[in-house]
């Protein structure tokens, strides 16, 4: 029993050695139980002064000490949608098409896809699809004049593109009309004349001559004539009123007959 009067002493000297207030009054009252457990025992006093049990102070401010530690529930009301939900309903018109957005940034190259099987075959092309033409050949053997006109003809071929110049006719034929340019190169046999055309469709184009002399000289022709397609060119020999001859031998080439087109008829 020490330990609750000590405490009650402690208190109540605490409370002896505050200043006393006129209007406050303190008055102490023992609790009921104390009260009859003094008058039952009245022999454990220490000392002479009874003890006054502990105290306990009471603000009349203070909320209830048996407050409920958590809320009371309240019930809700529940409701069952799927009682409320109707059928499904049939799927409305297509809206407006909005407007278009900002084009992005193009994105990176993909992958090469797998190579394609082959196409058919295109028709044919036009007969001429190049516009290019030249040719240039020569002749190893000598030629004399006789009764009727004779067609040059070589034997050497030096450049014959696409084969436009007939090697067994001895005639340049025009696939590609345009301007081109012609040039005739013969040695002259000494004390005979040498009486040549060059000839466009059977008409003398231009003619390379050469008088008699005690010496063979190499003689030279050039033009240029403008040719629409299937015309023909060549050299000729003028027939036997008039002897003349070329000269030429088995080891060198002394005539040569040369064409190419200068500009195609179809630019503008």
């Amino acid at each position: 029993m020490e330990g609750p009067w000590a405490l009650s002493l402690l208190l109540l000297a605490c409370l002896l050695s505050q200043p006393s207030h006129p209007r406050e009054e303190l008055t102490w009252a023992p609790p009921p139980r104390h009260a009859a457990r003094a008058k039952q025992d009245p022999g454990k006093r220490h000392g002479s002064l009874e003890q006054p049990p502990p105290t306990q102070c009471v603000r009349c401010c203070d909320p209830p000490q048996h407050a409920p530690a958590h809320p009371l529930y309240q019930p809700v009301p529940q409701i069952n949608i799927t009682i409320l939900k109707g059928e499904k309903g049939d799927p409305g018109e297509r809206g407006l098409q909005g407007k278009f957005g900002k084009a992005g940034s193009a994105g990176s190259r993909g992958h090469a896809g797998p190579k394609g099987q082959k196409g058919s075959v295109g028709a044919p092309g036009e007969p001429c699809k190049s516009h290019y033409a030249a040719f240039s050949v020569g002749r190893k053997k000598p030629l004399h004049s006789n009764d009727y006109y004779q067609t040059l003809l070589f034997d050497t071929e030096f450049v014959n593109l696409y084969g436009h110049f007939n090697m067994f006719t001895g005639k340049f034929y025009c696939y590609v009309p345009g301007i081109y340019f012609f040039a005739l190169n013969v040695h002259t046999w000494n004390q005979k004349e040498t009486y040549l055309h060059i000839v466009r469709n059977g008409l003398e184009a231009a003619i390379l001559y050469a008088q008699l002399s005690d010496r063979s000289i190499m003689q030279s022709q050039s033009l240029m004539l403008e040719l629409r397609e299937q015309d023909e060119v060549w050299v000729r020999l003028f027939k036997g009123e008039r002897e003349n001859a070329v000269f030429s031998d088995e080891y060198d080439t002394y005539v040569t007959f040369t064409g190419y087109l200068v500009k195609y008829g179809g630019e503008p």
